[in-house]
């Protein structure tokens, strides 16, 4: 688009009746070509100080092929900025375009955002709301004890179907997955671990090390990780859609309990896999290393030697302990994350972005705590 500005004289007729009489230099603004939000942006400062100039204006649109939203909105206001003008609008859709952008800028404007608040008053509304937030997990935490204790008084209202899904998607399509992290992981930290230790002739050492590791530390958290990453987004996005869809508000008004319809066998299903995947990742992990070792010269029979050695069974019921909790409370944030899910078009993904990182959060959290009471209790 094109912008012509040229001068026109006072008492011009182009003036119109109210130029003539006031006197006033006229100024005439030709546009040309396509009158969009790219243009009108280019041409706003320009066009503005013109107007306000005091100069009476003449908007000439005759030469204007497209004249869109943008556009409308930018001549309306050099007209707002310069007093009345006069138009050369070509008859039809461009008037009609004028004509409406006119009445909407003529209605009410929206009421103004509400006042910052002070600083003592946004720390109690921030309190207020972190509250509200803990209320709102512990209620959450309450009804599903509730809820699993019912359930034990009337186990049939456990669907069966669903609990073998979860558990086929939460556990068995995990099994690749957890093997091909538990060997690399193994591989790398036997190799990583041999570095310094050779230094001193205790590669000897390195299934002490790798294997108290996996056993106490690494396998259980790599396998919450998974679980966090593939099943914990995944009850979050079911659940939230179903919540998005209002189908979770339809069960409460048939009288079916969502929490035991749909929570409870996702998060029996996290409890039970969470073990499995552990165990998995450790015996992976420690064939991982045991390859490592292989190719270092030692030969399988004194790798397994070296862990019989090093571990007990304290290791690997502390190892799996953990991971069972693990697996509850991911279950239980992942369930939580799609119940809690709003209505809007980016609900589902909020609440699977946050089904991952309040799992990972909380599995961070519980593994130090873990460590604290082992450490105190001498385990």
């Amino acid at each position: 688009m094109t912008l012509a500005i040229t001068p026109e004289p006072p008492g011009d007729p182009a003036g119109g009746p109210a130029g003539a009489q006031s006197g006033r230099p006229g100024l005439r603004l030709a546009f040309t070509g396509r009158l969009d939000a790219d243009t009108a942006a280019t041409h706003w400062a320009e066009a503005s100080r013109r107007a306000r100039a005091g100069q009476r204006l003449h908007l000439d649109l005759t030469g204007l092929e497209t004249l869109e939203m943008a556009g409308a909105v930018l001549l309306l206001r050099l007209e707002n900025l310069s007093g009345p003008a006069r138009w050369s609008v070509p008859p039809g859709p461009m008037q009609a375009l004028l004509d409406r952008t006119r009445l909407a800028l003529s209605g009410p404007r929206p009421p103004p955002g509400p006042a910052p608040l002070p600083w003592l008053a946004w720390f109690g509304r921030l309190a207020w709301n972190g509250g509200g937030a803990i209320a709102g997990r512990v209620a959450f935490l309450g009804e599903a004890a509730v809820s699993a204790l019912a359930l034990l008084r009337h186990p049939r209202r456990l669907r069966l179907t669903e609990l073998l899904r979860h558990l086929d998607e939460a556990g068995l399509r995990a099994f690749p997955l957890c093997i091909l992290l538990g060997l690399l992981l193994g591989m790398i930290l036997a190799f990583q671990s041999s570095v310094p230790m050779r230094r001193f002739g205790a590669e000897s050492f390195i299934p002490n090390l790798v294997g108290i590791s996996l056993l106490r530390e690494l396998g259980p958290l790599m396998a919450a990780v998974i679980l966090a990453g593939r099943t914990g987004s995944a009850f979050a996005a079911e659940i939230g859609t179903m919540t998005v869809n209002e189908e979770v508000d339809a069960l409460r008004i048939m009288g079916i309990d969502p929490m035991a319809w749909l929570v409870l066998p996702r998060i029996i299903a996290a409890l039970a896999v969470m073990p499995v995947l552990a165990l998995l990742m450790d015996l992976a992990g420690l064939i991982g290393m045991s390859v490592v070792m292989g190719t270092l010269g030692f030969p399988p029979a004194s790798v397994v030697a070296a862990l019989e050695r090093a571990l007990v069974l304290k290791d690997l019921a502390g190892g799996l302990f953990k991971a069972a909790v693990f697996g509850l409370s991911i279950g239980l944030i992942g369930c939580r994350a799609g119940l809690s899910a709003g209505r809007g078009p980016r609900a589902v993904g909020d609440a699977a972005t946050s089904a991952v990182v309040g799992g990972i959060v909380a599995m961070v959290l519980l593994d130090g705590m873990f460590a604290t009471l082992f450490y105190r209790l001498g385990l």
